[in-house]
């Protein structure tokens, strides 16, 4: 029998309240993910089930209304293979919290359980040439407050290859720029990683700084009125930038460059100069390394010189001709 303290509303507070925030201390982020997520699913299972939110079950969490759920996201709201897996994994999360508490339902929790993530292709890693980076750097209009703002923000994300969260937060505390000049970014999971400043960065932050005024807890790249950039911000400016960017540099025309690109660029700058993959997977706050080897994939460049280095096969080869009949059924298929 279910009781009041392992009824789902009970569990679900509990989830957030002691194990997300207080046990795990997941960032900001992490938990407004998680939420959205549960938004969406409750509202979708209060349709589907007929009842108030606040009277479902664990035993209403079954396979079959989840997987209603993830096509829900897919067909109707258009989300892509990457969210579903990304509002899953929050499902399972819980799922996985309530097993402890309930032992009733875990026939059910277990089968919910086992839905796999969704396979997706993964598109090779799109980056800028050097020749467009600089068009992007010089598009801005320096002797504006908002246009050497972008400017130094864009600089600074080219060099650190800084996520926009992870830019938009950054404070004037944050960058050091003394002989060793660096940034301390706050990266995914409250991990932090200072990333060194090129000569150029850090002397473009330093003509920047006296147009803040302000103290070292001071956004270092504020909107107008002082409060943080959002995601959009930062796109609407990357955007106008490119479009004025491609004026000199006709390549960028037609380009569909977001902020990720630039983070993109950063890492196969740094590839093809010759930086080491774990180097450039501290650089970028990989936790994976995995993640990193997908610029490698992508740095076609490389890919001709390691052919050069090997050794073409021999031009005459032999066919494989199997004589069973099963084997040459197999083979036409």
């Amino acid at each position: 029998m279910t009781t009041l303290s392992s009824s789902f509303p009970v569990l679900l507070q509990n989830f957030f309240s002691k194990r997300l925030i207080a046990q795990r201390q997941a960032s900001p982020r992490t938990v407004a993910s998680y939420r959205d997520t549960f938004r969406l699913f409750l509202r979708y299972a209060q349709d589907r089930k007929k009842k108030p939110a606040s009277t479902l079950t664990l035993a209403d969490l079954d396979a079959p209304l989840i997987l209603g759920f993830l096509d829900h996201l897919e067909r109707e709201r258009h989300n892509t293979a990457r969210t579903r897996n990304a509002r899953l994994s929050a499902l399972r999360s819980f799922l996985h919290y309530t097993a402890l508490y309930d032992p009733a339902t875990l026939p059910v929790i277990q089968r919910s359980l086992a839905i796999p993530t969704k396979r997706f292709d993964r598109p090779l890693v799109g980056f800028l040439s050097r020749e467009e980076m600089e068009a992007i750097l010089a598009a801005p209009e320096r002797s504006t407050w908002s246009g050497h703002r972008d400017h130094v923000l864009f600089a600074t994300m080219y060099n650190t290859g800084a996520r926009v969260s992870e830019i938009v937060t950054l404070k004037v505390g944050d960058a050091i720029l003394d002989q060793t000049a660096s940034v301390r970014l706050h990266g995914k999971g409250r991990k932090e990683r200072a990333v060194p400043l090129w000569k150029s960065t850090a002397k473009r932050l330093k003509e920047w700084l006296p147009r803040l005024e302000g103290r070292t807890d001071t956004l270092l790249f504020p909107n107008a009125y002082g409060q943080p950039l959002t995601r959009s911000g930062v796109e609407n400016r990357l955007r106008a930038a490119v479009a004025a960017a491609a004026i000199r540099c006709p390549s960028l025309r037609k380009r569909q460059i977001s902020p990720h690109v630039l983070r993109h660029t950063t890492a196969m700058h740094l590839l093809q100069s010759g930086v080491d993959l774990s180097v450039i997977a501290l650089w970028l706050g990989h936790e994976n390394q995995q993640t990193t080897h997908l610029y490698i994939e992508a740095d076609l460049a490389m890919k001709e010189r390691a052919l050069k280095k090997l050794q073409s096969p021999p031009s005459k080869t032999f066919r494989f001709r199997p004589t069973d009949r099963l084997l040459t059924f197999l083979d036409t298929l």
